[in-house]
């Protein structure tokens, strides 16, 4: 559950939207947020501790990309819980339904 605490942070779930995409060079993925670079650096270094990216040297740069394995063990642990949640919106569904119903014909009782 290492991803789940790194993902807390909206900036980190920034970057691996970001990342989701394809390798990204960490000087591009750093100017498209306004804190500092050594800012994005910590935050991917979180996510690297969680294995949620991994990073190469290629040259001077340092590129990042997504490691999905943990987001796959984080969907994973979720799925017990969608069906929690489809059941009451499925409810919530035929309760509004049920309402605009009364609402049509005035059977308000």
């Amino acid at each position: 559950m290492d991803a789940l605490a790194a993902l807390a942070d909206p900036v980190r779930r920034e970057l691996v939207a970001l990342l989701a995409h394809g390798e990204v060079a960490a000087g591009e993925l750093a100017d498209r947020f306004p804190v500092s670079r050594p800012a994005v650096s910590r935050h991917l270094r979180v996510l690297r501790e969680a294995g949620l990216v991994t990073a190469r040297a290629e040259g001077k740069r340092r590129l990042y990309a997504l490691d999905p394995r943990p987001l796959r063990e984080l969907d994973d642990w979720l799925e017990p819980y969608r069906d929690l949640w489809a059941r009451r919106l499925d409810a919530l569904d035929t309760e509004m339904a049920r309402g605009r119903r009364e609402r049509r014909t005035g059977d308000g009782a």
